[in-house]
Protein backbone atom coordinates (compact mmCIF):
# COMPACT_ATOMS: atom_id res chain seq x y z
CA UNK A 1 0.00 0.00 0.00
CA UNK A 2 2.89 2.29 1.14
CA UNK A 3 4.30 1.46 -2.20
CA UNK A 4 1.61 2.49 -4.47
CA UNK A 5 1.05 5.86 -2.53
CA UNK A 6 4.69 6.70 -3.06
CA UNK A 7 4.61 5.58 -6.94
CA UNK A 8 1.52 8.12 -7.18
CA UNK A 9 2.90 10.72 -5.23
CA UNK A 10 5.90 10.38 -7.64
CA UNK A 11 3.97 10.52 -11.25
CA UNK A 12 4.63 13.87 -13.20
CA UNK A 13 2.10 16.51 -12.82
CA UNK A 14 1.61 16.34 -16.51
CA UNK A 15 0.12 13.06 -16.42
CA UNK A 16 -2.63 14.33 -14.26
CA UNK A 17 -3.20 17.62 -16.59
CA UNK A 18 -3.34 15.58 -19.88
CA UNK A 19 -6.87 13.90 -17.96
CA UNK A 20 -8.13 17.43 -18.13
CA UNK A 21 -9.10 18.57 -21.94
CA UNK A 22 -7.61 21.38 -23.54
CA UNK A 23 -10.71 23.53 -25.51
CA UNK A 24 -10.39 25.30 -28.17
CA UNK A 25 -13.23 27.71 -29.14
CA UNK A 26 -13.82 29.28 -32.25
CA UNK A 27 -16.09 32.11 -32.63
CA UNK A 28 -16.93 33.62 -36.17
CA UNK A 29 -18.55 36.54 -36.83
CA UNK A 30 -22.00 36.65 -39.04
CA UNK A 31 -21.06 33.54 -39.93
CA UNK A 32 -24.42 31.63 -41.00
CA UNK A 33 -24.63 28.09 -41.64
CA UNK A 34 -23.97 28.84 -45.73
CA UNK A 35 -20.93 25.73 -45.30
CA UNK A 36 -20.22 22.89 -47.52
CA UNK A 37 -20.77 20.42 -44.50
CA UNK A 38 -24.32 22.67 -44.33
CA UNK A 39 -25.34 21.55 -47.66
CA UNK A 40 -24.42 24.79 -50.24
CA UNK A 41 -22.94 23.96 -53.24
CA UNK A 42 -20.96 27.06 -53.96
CA UNK A 43 -19.20 27.77 -50.68
CA UNK A 44 -15.70 26.80 -50.48
CA UNK A 45 -15.30 25.67 -46.86
CA UNK A 46 -12.69 22.52 -46.60
CA UNK A 47 -11.40 23.19 -43.05
CA UNK A 48 -14.97 23.77 -41.39
CA UNK A 49 -16.12 20.64 -43.52
CA UNK A 50 -13.18 18.90 -41.95
CA UNK A 51 -14.20 19.80 -38.42
CA UNK A 52 -17.58 18.57 -39.51
CA UNK A 53 -16.03 15.40 -40.27
CA UNK A 54 -14.56 14.84 -36.99
CA UNK A 55 -17.32 16.09 -34.76
CA UNK A 56 -20.71 16.32 -34.91
CA UNK A 57 -22.55 18.56 -36.58
CA UNK A 58 -25.90 20.71 -35.37
CA UNK A 59 -28.65 20.99 -37.51
CA UNK A 60 -31.14 23.32 -35.57
CA UNK A 61 -28.63 25.56 -33.13
CA UNK A 62 -29.75 28.97 -32.52
CA UNK A 63 -28.45 32.07 -31.20
CA UNK A 64 -30.25 34.05 -28.39
CA UNK A 65 -30.44 37.29 -30.54
CA UNK A 66 -29.22 37.87 -33.65
CA UNK A 67 -26.98 41.04 -33.17
CA UNK A 68 -23.07 40.68 -32.18
CA UNK A 69 -23.02 42.07 -28.30
CA UNK A 70 -26.21 39.96 -26.71
CA UNK A 71 -24.91 36.81 -28.58
CA UNK A 72 -21.22 37.01 -27.16
CA UNK A 73 -23.28 37.89 -23.63
CA UNK A 74 -25.32 34.59 -23.68
CA UNK A 75 -22.23 32.27 -24.76
CA UNK A 76 -19.78 33.65 -22.51
CA UNK A 77 -22.28 34.06 -19.29
CA UNK A 78 -24.83 31.50 -20.03
CA UNK A 79 -27.72 33.98 -19.90
CA UNK A 80 -30.29 34.81 -21.84
CA UNK A 81 -30.44 38.68 -23.24
CA UNK A 82 -34.15 38.82 -21.73
CA UNK A 83 -32.25 37.80 -18.05
CA UNK A 84 -29.70 40.07 -18.25
CA UNK A 85 -32.17 42.95 -19.64
CA UNK A 86 -29.01 43.90 -22.08
CA UNK A 87 -30.01 43.65 -25.83
CA UNK A 88 -28.20 46.24 -27.10
CA UNK A 89 -24.24 47.15 -28.85
CA UNK A 90 -23.05 49.63 -25.49
CA UNK A 91 -24.20 47.86 -22.21
CA UNK A 92 -21.84 45.80 -21.33
CA UNK A 93 -23.43 42.52 -19.16
CA UNK A 94 -21.16 43.37 -15.95
CA UNK A 95 -23.37 46.55 -15.86
CA UNK A 96 -26.62 43.78 -15.18
CA UNK A 97 -24.67 40.84 -13.88
CA UNK A 98 -21.12 42.17 -12.11
CA UNK A 99 -20.43 38.90 -10.21
CA UNK A 100 -21.17 36.67 -13.37
CA UNK A 101 -18.57 33.97 -13.65
CA UNK A 102 -17.73 34.10 -17.72
CA UNK A 103 -16.99 30.54 -19.41
CA UNK A 104 -13.69 31.15 -19.73
CA UNK A 105 -13.43 32.58 -15.99
CA UNK A 106 -14.84 29.60 -14.48
CA UNK A 107 -12.13 27.37 -16.73
CA UNK A 108 -9.58 29.45 -15.36
CA UNK A 109 -11.03 28.87 -11.78
CA UNK A 110 -10.53 25.45 -12.58
CA UNK A 111 -6.79 25.16 -12.95
CA UNK A 112 -6.93 26.27 -17.10
CA UNK A 113 -4.60 28.82 -18.56
CA UNK A 114 -7.72 31.01 -20.42
CA UNK A 115 -6.88 33.27 -23.52
CA UNK A 116 -8.80 34.90 -26.02
CA UNK A 117 -7.59 36.23 -29.22
CA UNK A 118 -9.74 38.57 -32.08
CA UNK A 119 -13.83 39.37 -31.43
CA UNK A 120 -14.88 36.92 -28.39
CA UNK A 121 -16.59 39.96 -26.60
CA UNK A 122 -18.21 42.66 -28.81
CA UNK A 123 -15.57 45.59 -28.05
CA UNK A 124 -16.90 48.71 -29.83
CA UNK A 125 -20.03 51.38 -30.35
CA UNK A 126 -19.14 51.86 -26.19
CA UNK A 127 -18.77 48.59 -25.00
CA UNK A 128 -15.43 46.91 -23.96
CA UNK A 129 -13.46 43.54 -23.08
CA UNK A 130 -13.67 41.46 -20.45
CA UNK A 131 -10.55 41.57 -18.52
CA UNK A 132 -11.39 39.28 -15.84
CA UNK A 133 -11.92 36.46 -18.03
CA UNK A 134 -8.49 35.79 -19.11
CA UNK A 135 -5.12 34.77 -17.58
CA UNK A 136 -2.93 37.49 -19.88
CA UNK A 137 -3.58 40.26 -21.89
CA UNK A 138 -6.28 39.43 -24.61
CA UNK A 139 -4.77 40.02 -28.61
CA UNK A 140 -6.54 41.78 -31.17
CA UNK A 141 -5.78 43.64 -34.07
CA UNK A 142 -8.43 46.18 -35.97
CA UNK A 143 -11.78 44.71 -36.07
CA UNK A 144 -12.34 46.81 -39.22
CA UNK A 145 -8.88 47.01 -41.88
CA UNK A 146 -8.54 47.49 -45.46
CA UNK A 147 -5.66 47.53 -47.48
CA UNK A 148 -5.88 49.66 -50.56
CA UNK A 149 -5.39 53.21 -50.21
CA UNK A 150 -8.57 54.67 -51.62
CA UNK A 151 -10.50 52.92 -48.89
CA UNK A 152 -7.90 54.23 -45.93
CA UNK A 153 -9.28 58.04 -45.14
CA UNK A 154 -6.51 59.85 -43.12
CA UNK A 155 -8.82 60.26 -40.12
CA UNK A 156 -10.48 56.78 -40.36
CA UNK A 157 -13.91 55.53 -41.54
CA UNK A 158 -17.23 55.56 -39.51
CA UNK A 159 -17.23 51.80 -38.93
CA UNK A 160 -13.20 51.80 -37.58
CA UNK A 161 -14.11 54.82 -35.38
CA UNK A 162 -17.08 53.05 -34.03
CA UNK A 163 -15.23 49.97 -32.82
CA UNK A 164 -12.61 51.58 -31.52
CA UNK A 165 -15.05 53.83 -29.24
CA UNK A 166 -13.99 56.70 -30.54
CA UNK A 167 -16.61 59.96 -30.37
CA UNK A 168 -18.23 61.91 -33.07
CA UNK A 169 -17.46 58.61 -35.53
CA UNK A 170 -21.41 59.72 -37.31
CA UNK A 171 -18.65 62.71 -38.60
CA UNK A 172 -16.26 60.58 -40.32
CA UNK A 173 -16.44 59.28 -43.99
CA UNK A 174 -18.37 55.81 -44.67
CA UNK A 175 -15.68 52.96 -45.51
CA UNK A 176 -15.97 50.61 -48.35
CA UNK A 177 -18.63 47.75 -47.77
CA UNK A 178 -15.91 44.85 -49.72
CA UNK A 179 -12.54 44.74 -50.68
CA UNK A 180 -10.41 42.73 -52.95
CA UNK A 181 -7.30 43.10 -52.60
CA UNK A 182 -3.83 41.04 -53.93
CA UNK A 183 -2.37 40.98 -50.46
CA UNK A 184 -0.99 38.03 -48.53
CA UNK A 185 -3.61 36.66 -45.91
CA UNK A 186 -1.96 38.46 -42.62
CA UNK A 187 -2.63 42.07 -44.26
CA UNK A 188 -6.42 41.82 -42.91
CA UNK A 189 -7.60 41.24 -39.11
CA UNK A 190 -7.89 37.20 -39.22
CA UNK A 191 -4.48 36.32 -40.65
CA UNK A 192 -2.70 38.07 -37.62
CA UNK A 193 -5.32 35.68 -35.22
CA UNK A 194 -4.29 32.95 -37.09
CA UNK A 195 -0.64 33.57 -36.99
CA UNK A 196 -1.16 34.07 -32.75
CA UNK A 197 -3.30 31.23 -32.72
CA UNK A 198 -0.59 29.18 -34.11
CA UNK A 199 2.09 30.99 -31.44
CA UNK A 200 0.02 29.88 -28.70
CA UNK A 201 -0.44 26.39 -29.22
CA UNK A 202 3.43 26.14 -29.78
CA UNK A 203 3.56 27.78 -26.25
CA UNK A 204 0.93 25.24 -24.86
CA UNK A 205 2.68 22.12 -25.93
CA UNK A 206 6.22 23.41 -24.27
CA UNK A 207 3.75 24.14 -21.12
CA UNK A 208 2.10 20.02 -20.94
CA UNK A 209 1.24 20.74 -17.51
CA UNK A 210 -1.22 23.56 -17.50
CA UNK A 211 -4.37 22.92 -19.67
CA UNK A 212 -5.41 25.60 -21.64
CA UNK A 213 -8.80 27.41 -23.05
CA UNK A 214 -7.85 29.16 -26.07
CA UNK A 215 -10.99 31.15 -27.33
CA UNK A 216 -10.03 32.72 -31.39
CA UNK A 217 -12.52 35.33 -32.49
CA UNK A 218 -12.46 35.38 -36.15
CA UNK A 219 -13.82 38.38 -37.72
CA UNK A 220 -14.60 37.51 -40.57
CA UNK A 221 -17.41 37.34 -42.83
CA UNK A 222 -18.85 40.30 -40.97
CA UNK A 223 -18.80 43.20 -42.95
CA UNK A 224 -17.25 44.76 -44.56
CA UNK A 225 -15.98 42.31 -46.52
CA UNK A 226 -12.80 42.15 -47.01
CA UNK A 227 -10.69 39.56 -48.39
CA UNK A 228 -7.34 38.85 -50.28
CA UNK A 229 -7.80 38.81 -54.09
CA UNK A 230 -7.29 34.83 -54.12
CA UNK A 231 -10.32 34.04 -52.41
CA UNK A 232 -12.60 36.39 -54.23
CA UNK A 233 -11.03 34.33 -57.06
CA UNK A 234 -12.43 31.32 -55.96
CA UNK A 235 -15.84 32.23 -57.68
CA UNK A 236 -17.19 33.56 -60.65
CA UNK A 237 -19.65 35.82 -59.91
CA UNK A 238 -21.77 34.87 -62.82
CA UNK A 239 -22.82 31.63 -60.12
CA UNK A 240 -24.54 33.88 -57.73
CA UNK A 241 -28.18 34.36 -57.78
CA UNK A 242 -30.29 36.72 -55.85
CA UNK A 243 -33.07 34.76 -53.45
CA UNK A 244 -36.33 34.49 -55.13
CA UNK A 245 -38.33 35.59 -52.17
CA UNK A 246 -37.63 39.81 -52.43
CA UNK A 247 -40.46 40.71 -49.95
CA UNK A 248 -41.21 40.28 -46.27
CA UNK A 249 -43.33 37.33 -45.21
CA UNK A 250 -47.23 38.00 -46.05
CA UNK A 251 -49.31 39.32 -42.89
CA UNK A 252 -45.83 40.07 -40.97
CA UNK A 253 -45.85 43.46 -38.83
CA UNK A 254 -44.15 46.02 -40.59
CA UNK A 255 -41.88 46.59 -37.88
CA UNK A 256 -40.75 42.63 -37.96
CA UNK A 257 -38.63 42.84 -41.02
CA UNK A 258 -34.76 44.65 -40.95
CA UNK A 259 -33.82 47.93 -42.30
CA UNK A 260 -30.49 47.03 -42.63
CA UNK A 261 -28.81 50.17 -41.52
CA UNK A 262 -26.12 48.33 -40.67
CA UNK A 263 -25.19 47.93 -44.57
CA UNK A 264 -26.77 51.21 -45.35
CA UNK A 265 -23.75 52.61 -42.86
CA UNK A 266 -21.28 51.55 -46.07
CA UNK A 267 -19.93 53.91 -49.00
CA UNK A 268 -21.99 53.61 -51.71
CA UNK A 269 -25.33 51.78 -49.93
CA UNK A 270 -28.30 53.65 -50.25
CA UNK A 271 -29.99 55.52 -47.26
CA UNK A 272 -33.51 53.69 -48.21
CA UNK A 273 -35.05 51.08 -50.41
CA UNK A 274 -33.22 48.24 -52.23
CA UNK A 275 -29.66 48.04 -53.64
CA UNK A 276 -29.24 47.10 -57.46
CA UNK A 277 -28.79 44.08 -58.35
CA UNK A 278 -25.08 44.35 -59.50
CA UNK A 279 -24.38 45.51 -55.88
CA UNK A 280 -26.74 42.73 -54.62
CA UNK A 281 -24.38 40.06 -56.37
CA UNK A 282 -20.97 41.87 -55.32
CA UNK A 283 -22.30 41.61 -51.79
CA UNK A 284 -23.04 38.24 -52.30
CA UNK A 285 -19.62 37.69 -53.79
CA UNK A 286 -17.80 38.98 -51.17
CA UNK A 287 -19.37 37.37 -48.30
CA UNK A 288 -18.51 34.13 -49.88
CA UNK A 289 -15.24 35.10 -50.46
CA UNK A 290 -14.94 36.31 -46.59
CA UNK A 291 -16.13 33.04 -45.77
CA UNK A 292 -13.57 31.41 -47.87
CA UNK A 293 -11.01 33.56 -46.08
CA UNK A 294 -11.95 33.28 -42.52
CA UNK A 295 -12.01 29.27 -43.23
CA UNK A 296 -8.34 29.32 -44.66
CA UNK A 297 -7.48 31.03 -41.34
CA UNK A 298 -8.94 28.23 -39.50
CA UNK A 299 -7.43 25.74 -41.69
CA UNK A 300 -3.65 26.85 -39.85
CA UNK A 301 -5.47 26.70 -36.52
CA UNK A 302 -6.28 23.12 -37.11
CA UNK A 303 -2.90 21.77 -38.74
CA UNK A 304 -0.98 23.67 -35.72
CA UNK A 305 -3.53 21.31 -33.07
CA UNK A 306 -2.28 18.76 -35.06
CA UNK A 307 1.42 19.53 -35.89
CA UNK A 308 1.85 20.10 -31.94
CA UNK A 309 -0.12 17.46 -31.11
CA UNK A 310 -2.52 18.52 -29.19
CA UNK A 311 -5.70 17.28 -30.62
CA UNK A 312 -6.08 13.98 -29.30
CA UNK A 313 -6.85 15.49 -25.98
CA UNK A 314 -8.61 18.83 -27.07
CA UNK A 315 -12.44 19.84 -27.25
CA UNK A 316 -13.14 22.04 -30.04
CA UNK A 317 -16.06 24.04 -30.49
CA UNK A 318 -16.94 25.76 -33.82
CA UNK A 319 -19.46 28.64 -33.10
CA UNK A 320 -21.33 32.03 -35.17
CA UNK A 321 -22.31 34.39 -33.21
CA UNK A 322 -25.72 34.50 -35.73
CA UNK A 323 -26.94 34.01 -38.72
CA UNK A 324 -27.45 36.39 -41.99
CA UNK A 325 -29.76 37.46 -44.45
CA UNK A 326 -28.06 37.64 -47.87
CA UNK A 327 -31.10 39.38 -49.62
CA UNK A 328 -33.75 37.07 -48.38
CA UNK A 329 -37.06 38.69 -47.96
CA UNK A 330 -34.60 42.01 -49.51
CA UNK A 331 -33.55 41.68 -46.36
CA UNK A 332 -29.76 42.10 -45.61
CA UNK A 333 -27.51 41.76 -42.24
CA UNK A 334 -28.98 40.52 -39.15
CA UNK A 335 -31.34 41.90 -36.43
CA UNK A 336 -34.59 40.03 -36.70
CA UNK A 337 -35.83 36.94 -35.53
CA UNK A 338 -36.13 34.90 -38.78
CA UNK A 339 -34.47 31.88 -39.60
CA UNK A 340 -31.65 33.28 -41.69
CA UNK A 341 -30.71 35.29 -38.85
CA UNK A 342 -31.74 33.64 -35.59
CA UNK A 343 -30.11 29.64 -37.19
CA UNK A 344 -26.39 29.34 -36.53
CA UNK A 345 -23.36 26.68 -37.27
CA UNK A 346 -22.27 24.65 -34.34
CA UNK A 347 -19.79 21.88 -34.61
CA UNK A 348 -18.38 20.24 -31.81
CA UNK A 349 -15.42 17.61 -31.79
CA UNK A 350 -14.53 15.83 -28.49
CA UNK A 351 -12.28 13.06 -27.47
CA UNK A 352 -14.23 9.72 -27.48
CA UNK A 353 -16.85 11.00 -29.55
CA UNK A 354 -17.50 9.64 -33.00
CA UNK A 355 -16.59 12.24 -35.50
CA UNK A 356 -19.22 12.60 -39.31
CA UNK A 357 -21.93 12.82 -37.27
CA UNK A 358 -25.34 15.50 -37.50
CA UNK A 359 -28.08 16.06 -35.21
CA UNK A 360 -31.44 17.59 -35.34
CA UNK A 361 -31.43 18.10 -31.65
CA UNK A 362 -32.73 21.84 -30.60
CA UNK A 363 -30.07 24.06 -29.04
CA UNK A 364 -29.44 27.27 -28.04
CA UNK A 365 -26.37 29.71 -27.66
CA UNK A 366 -26.53 29.52 -23.81
CA UNK A 367 -25.80 25.57 -23.93
CA UNK A 368 -22.28 25.86 -24.85
CA UNK A 369 -21.15 27.31 -21.82
CA UNK A 370 -22.65 24.18 -19.47
CA UNK A 371 -22.09 21.79 -22.06
CA UNK A 372 -18.39 22.57 -22.03
CA UNK A 373 -18.00 22.25 -18.33
CA UNK A 374 -19.29 19.15 -18.75
CA UNK A 375 -17.05 17.55 -21.20
CA UNK A 376 -13.97 18.93 -19.06
CA UNK A 377 -15.58 16.57 -15.57
CA UNK A 378 -16.15 20.32 -14.13
CA UNK A 379 -18.52 20.61 -11.57
CA UNK A 380 -21.52 21.76 -13.04
CA UNK A 381 -21.75 25.97 -12.60
CA UNK A 382 -24.71 27.29 -11.18
CA UNK A 383 -27.41 29.95 -11.98
CA UNK A 384 -27.34 29.51 -15.88
CA UNK A 385 -30.18 29.33 -18.46
CA UNK A 386 -28.23 26.96 -20.45
CA UNK A 387 -28.29 23.23 -21.17
CA UNK A 388 -25.75 20.90 -21.57
CA UNK A 389 -25.88 18.98 -24.58
CA UNK A 390 -23.10 16.88 -23.98
CA UNK A 391 -25.15 13.59 -24.17
CA UNK A 392 -26.26 14.25 -27.66
CA UNK A 393 -22.60 14.48 -28.58
CA UNK A 394 -22.70 10.80 -27.36
CA UNK A 395 -26.28 9.98 -29.13
CA UNK A 396 -27.38 12.67 -31.80
CA UNK A 397 -30.35 11.07 -32.24
CA UNK A 398 -31.59 12.34 -28.37
CA UNK A 399 -32.42 15.78 -27.45
CA UNK A 400 -32.31 18.12 -24.52
CA UNK A 401 -34.80 20.53 -25.21
CA UNK A 402 -37.98 20.82 -27.49
CA UNK A 403 -37.80 24.46 -28.30
CA UNK A 404 -35.30 27.24 -28.49
CA UNK A 405 -36.06 30.84 -27.13
CA UNK A 406 -34.70 33.85 -28.68
CA UNK A 407 -35.19 37.53 -28.70
CA UNK A 408 -34.88 40.77 -30.94
CA UNK A 409 -36.03 44.41 -30.11
CA UNK A 410 -37.80 46.72 -32.23
CA UNK A 411 -38.50 50.23 -30.76
CA UNK A 412 -41.04 50.26 -27.98
CA UNK A 413 -41.37 46.23 -28.52
CA UNK A 414 -39.53 43.58 -27.82
CA UNK A 415 -40.10 40.06 -29.39
CA UNK A 416 -39.37 37.09 -27.64
CA UNK A 417 -39.51 34.12 -29.94
CA UNK A 418 -39.83 30.86 -29.79
CA UNK A 419 -38.50 27.61 -32.18
CA UNK A 420 -39.71 23.99 -32.10
CA UNK A 421 -38.92 21.46 -34.28
CA UNK A 422 -41.72 22.62 -36.93
CA UNK A 423 -42.75 26.18 -36.08
CA UNK A 424 -41.66 29.61 -34.37
CA UNK A 425 -43.63 31.90 -32.73
CA UNK A 426 -43.00 35.53 -32.14
CA UNK A 427 -44.79 37.54 -29.35
CA UNK A 428 -44.37 41.05 -29.91
CA UNK A 429 -45.57 43.69 -26.74
CA UNK A 430 -43.72 45.47 -24.00
CA UNK A 431 -42.09 43.51 -21.18
CA UNK A 432 -44.29 43.28 -18.05
CA UNK A 433 -47.28 44.36 -20.58
CA UNK A 434 -50.22 42.19 -20.68
CA UNK A 435 -50.65 38.85 -23.09
CA UNK A 436 -53.26 40.11 -24.60
CA UNK A 437 -51.63 43.24 -26.54
CA UNK A 438 -49.06 41.27 -27.71
CA UNK A 439 -49.11 40.92 -31.79
CA UNK A 440 -47.72 37.40 -32.92
CA UNK A 441 -46.29 35.96 -36.14
CA UNK A 442 -46.40 32.39 -36.82
CA UNK A 443 -44.51 30.11 -39.17
CA UNK A 444 -44.93 26.47 -40.43
CA UNK A 445 -40.96 25.30 -41.72
CA UNK A 446 -42.19 22.08 -42.90
CA UNK A 447 -44.89 23.57 -44.94
CA UNK A 448 -43.12 26.87 -45.32
CA UNK A 449 -39.33 26.74 -45.01
CA UNK A 450 -38.72 30.07 -46.38
CA UNK A 451 -41.11 32.22 -44.61
CA UNK A 452 -43.52 33.47 -47.30
CA UNK A 453 -46.65 33.98 -44.40
CA UNK A 454 -47.70 34.81 -41.17
CA UNK A 455 -49.99 31.97 -39.88
CA UNK A 456 -50.91 33.54 -36.81
CA UNK A 457 -54.50 34.40 -37.34
CA UNK A 458 -55.01 30.94 -39.02
CA UNK A 459 -53.56 28.95 -36.90
CA UNK A 460 -55.17 30.01 -33.08
CA UNK A 461 -54.73 26.58 -31.86
CA UNK A 462 -50.96 26.05 -32.66
CA UNK A 463 -50.39 29.64 -31.33
CA UNK A 464 -51.76 28.82 -28.25
CA UNK A 465 -50.16 25.51 -27.70
CA UNK A 466 -46.58 27.64 -27.86
CA UNK A 467 -47.96 30.80 -25.84
CA UNK A 468 -48.18 28.45 -23.16
CA UNK A 469 -44.45 27.27 -23.69
CA UNK A 470 -43.32 30.40 -23.59
CA UNK A 471 -45.42 31.62 -20.53
CA UNK A 472 -43.07 29.06 -18.64
CA UNK A 473 -40.45 30.95 -18.98
CA UNK A 474 -39.41 34.40 -16.99
CA UNK A 475 -40.60 37.59 -17.72
CA UNK A 476 -38.09 39.41 -20.04
CA UNK A 477 -36.44 42.30 -18.38
CA UNK A 478 -36.76 45.42 -20.01
CA UNK A 479 -33.22 47.02 -21.43
CA UNK A 480 -31.26 48.23 -18.35
CA UNK A 481 -29.68 51.67 -18.31
CA UNK A 482 -26.09 52.28 -19.85
CA UNK A 483 -25.53 55.58 -18.14
CA UNK A 484 -23.18 55.57 -15.63
CA UNK A 485 -24.64 55.68 -11.46
CA UNK A 486 -25.56 59.25 -11.28
CA UNK A 487 -23.69 61.38 -8.34
CA UNK A 488 -25.77 62.40 -5.37
CA UNK A 489 -26.14 66.23 -7.12
CA UNK A 490 -27.34 64.66 -10.26
CA UNK A 491 -29.43 62.39 -8.62
CA UNK A 492 -32.73 64.84 -8.71
CA UNK A 493 -32.18 65.61 -11.95
CA UNK A 494 -35.05 64.32 -14.45
CA UNK A 495 -35.56 62.27 -17.16
CA UNK A 496 -37.03 65.56 -19.28
CA UNK A 497 -34.08 67.54 -18.31
CA UNK A 498 -32.06 65.10 -19.93
CA UNK A 499 -33.85 64.57 -23.23
CA UNK A 500 -33.76 68.48 -23.21
CA UNK A 501 -30.21 68.71 -23.05
CA UNK A 502 -29.91 65.59 -25.47
CA UNK A 503 -32.24 67.89 -27.35
CA UNK A 504 -29.77 70.73 -27.41
CA UNK A 505 -26.93 69.04 -28.29
CA UNK A 506 -28.38 67.72 -31.72
CA UNK A 507 -29.75 70.54 -32.62
CA UNK A 508 -26.29 71.96 -34.68
CA UNK A 509 -28.11 74.72 -36.29
CA UNK A 510 -30.18 75.85 -32.97
CA UNK A 511 -33.17 76.43 -34.96
CA UNK A 512 -34.77 74.53 -32.42
CA UNK A 513 -35.84 71.95 -35.20
CA UNK A 514 -34.05 68.51 -35.60
CA UNK A 515 -34.54 66.85 -39.04
CA UNK A 516 -33.85 63.52 -39.14
CA UNK A 517 -30.35 63.79 -40.14
CA UNK A 518 -30.17 65.61 -36.80
CA UNK A 519 -31.61 63.34 -34.93
CA UNK A 520 -29.51 59.91 -36.51
CA UNK A 521 -26.26 61.15 -35.32
CA UNK A 522 -24.42 59.07 -33.04
CA UNK A 523 -27.12 57.13 -32.26
CA UNK A 524 -26.28 53.95 -30.20
CA UNK A 525 -28.69 51.80 -32.19
CA UNK A 526 -28.17 52.90 -35.29
CA UNK A 527 -30.25 50.41 -37.05
CA UNK A 528 -33.03 50.75 -35.09
CA UNK A 529 -33.41 54.84 -34.69
CA UNK A 530 -34.74 55.48 -38.19
CA UNK A 531 -38.17 53.54 -36.96
CA UNK A 532 -38.28 55.52 -34.34
CA UNK A 533 -37.92 59.19 -36.13
CA UNK A 534 -41.36 58.55 -37.72
CA UNK A 535 -43.26 57.82 -34.23
CA UNK A 536 -41.24 61.11 -32.61
CA UNK A 537 -42.55 63.37 -35.35
CA UNK A 538 -46.30 63.48 -34.27
CA UNK A 539 -47.43 66.02 -36.96
CA UNK A 540 -46.09 64.75 -39.77
CA UNK A 541 -44.19 67.79 -41.01
CA UNK A 542 -40.38 66.19 -41.03
CA UNK A 543 -38.73 67.89 -38.33
CA UNK A 544 -38.89 67.38 -34.33
CA UNK A 545 -39.50 70.26 -32.13
CA UNK A 546 -38.41 70.08 -28.94
CA UNK A 547 -41.42 69.12 -26.91
CA UNK A 548 -41.37 66.04 -29.44
CA UNK A 549 -38.40 64.98 -28.93
CA UNK A 550 -38.36 65.31 -24.77
CA UNK A 551 -42.51 63.09 -25.45
CA UNK A 552 -40.27 60.51 -27.38
CA UNK A 553 -43.84 59.60 -29.50
CA UNK A 554 -45.92 59.23 -25.85
CA UNK A 555 -49.43 61.03 -25.67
Amino acid sequence: MHRIAFFLLTLSPSLFAASKPNVLLICVDDLKPLLGCYGDKIVKSPNIDRLAARGVLFEKAFCNQAVCSPSRNALTTGLRPQTLGIYDLPTNFRKSSPDAVTLPQYFKANGYRAEGLGKIYHVGHGNVNDEASWSVPHYSPKTISYALKENNPPESTREQALFENKKEAWKLPRGAPAENADVPDNRYGDGMIADEAIKRLEAAKAKPDEPFFLAVGFLKPHLPFVAPKKYWDLYDPASFKLPELQKAPEGAPEFAPSSWGELRQYKDMPEKGPVTKEQAIHLIHGYYAATSYMDAQLGKVLDALDANGLAENTIIVLWGDHGWHLGDHGMWCKHTNYEQAARIPLIVAAPGIAGGQRTQALVETVDIYPTLAELASLPAPAKLDGLSFASVLKNPASSVRDHAIHVYPRTGLLGRAIRTQRHRLVEWKNPGEAPETAILELYDYEADPTETKNLAAEQPEVVAELRKLLAKHPEARPQISNKPEPKKAEAKKSSKQDRGTAFDKRDTNKDGQLTKEEFLVNQPDPNEAPKRFPIFDKDGNGTLSREEYIKGGKK
